[in-house]
């Protein structure tokens, strides 16, 4: 008997470890993740995408040891919330926010879920976190902007454009971090001579009135401040700025690839791979609480040549030295 059930044992003994990874494979960890702009947005996709690349360096497999389930609002804050509640009712380990409106909706939403965020400009101002050194609670993650960068929005306008001595400032007070950026602007604007004017608007539709209002006082430049209503819309501003001959900067890369005339901000696709790190270790036992907001670590001076040549500009040498990437 003794040698009939050795081999049983043994075989036993092998097949333990092979049936507790076969139950492992069976049993993915489950992410969720909620992003703010529309499924079809291809900035959105290629930053869902950098995240899972991350995972994937950690060990990490989409559809093997973990499962993505990947929920988009279309910059509609009010579908962040119904979308938050059911991320939260199914149950995942960990949820991935984007922006601000997303943020809201998952605070709200779940305060025992594990949740990090990519790419929100004021966690702290926003309510999101307590501070950036102690999130508190079950969020942390990782901030895309600082105040002081609004200055270097109005310094690349007097460079491109040194005639310029009045700048729009346009956003959507309903999604954009215009707290975080207004009073950085105001504080930079007197020692480049520069007044400017708030142009917040809510609907597609406002947005030509808005830039021809502004551009028939000469010498007018525009800022568009971080928000996902003018990421969802920026094609409507590429065409007006252009018709109404507004030079303008943008907050993000993709802006002045797609048509903008230039942009300076944090690179979101690396704030997205970035992101990976908290969530491997909020799987393998890590709280939020204990992880610190990381601020931006990389950013992007980006020009579109061929923009500035339908607007009529000649970009000095310099500012063409300095860019990260020329679009011709």
């Amino acid at each position: 008997m003794r040698r009939r059930a050795l081999p049983a044992l043994f075989g036993g003994v092998l097949a333990s470890p092979l049936l507790a990874r076969a139950q492992q494979q069976a049993t993915p960890r489950r992410i969720g993740v909620l992003m703010g702009a529309a499924e079809g947005d291809l900035e959105g996709q290629a930053r869902v995408e950098a995240f899972r690349k991350g995972m994937r360096e950690l060990g990490w497999v989409d559809g093997g040891n973990i499962r993505l389930d990947v929920r988009w609002a279309g910059g509609d804050a009010g579908r962040s919330v119904v979308l938050a509640r059911d991320l939260a009712n199914a149950g995942p380990e960990v949820i991935l926010g984007s922006n601000t409106p997303t943020m809201r909706a998952l605070k709200q939403a779940t305060q025992t879920i594990p949740i990090v965020f990519a790419g929100l400009a004021d966690p702290v101002g926003d309510g999101i976190v307590a501070s950036l050194s102690r999130p508190g609670g079950n969020i942390t993650g990782f901030s895309s902007f600082e105040p002081a960068i609004a200055g270097k929005w109005l310094q690349l306008l007097k460079q491109v454009s040194p005639g310029i001595t009045r700048i729009g400032v346009m956003f959507n007070p309903d999604t954009a971090p215009h707290h975080l950026f207004w009073p950085a602007l105001v504080a930079a604007a007197p020692s480049l001579g520069l007044t400017l004017v708030a142009a917040d608007i809510r609907e597609p539709l406002a947005i030509d009135p808005a830039i021809a209002d502004l551009a028939s006082v000469p010498g007018t430049g525009l800022v568009m401040m971080p928000d996902i209503f003018i990421t969802l819309h920026r094609r409507l501003l590429f065409a007006s700025a252009a018709r109404h001959r507004v030079p303008t900067v943008y907050p993000i890369r993709y802006f002045a690839v797609d048509g903008g005339l230039m942009s300076y901000g944090s690179d979101f696709a690396d704030q997205f791979h970035r992101a990976a790190a908290y969530v491997d270790r909020i799987l393998k036992g890590a709280r939020p609480t204990d992880l610190p907001v990381q601020v931006p670590s990389k950013f992007e001076f980006v020009v579109n040549l061929k923009t500035a040549k339908a607007l009529g500009l000649d970009l000095p040498p310099a500012l063409l030295v300095a860019a990260d990437e020329v679009i011709e």
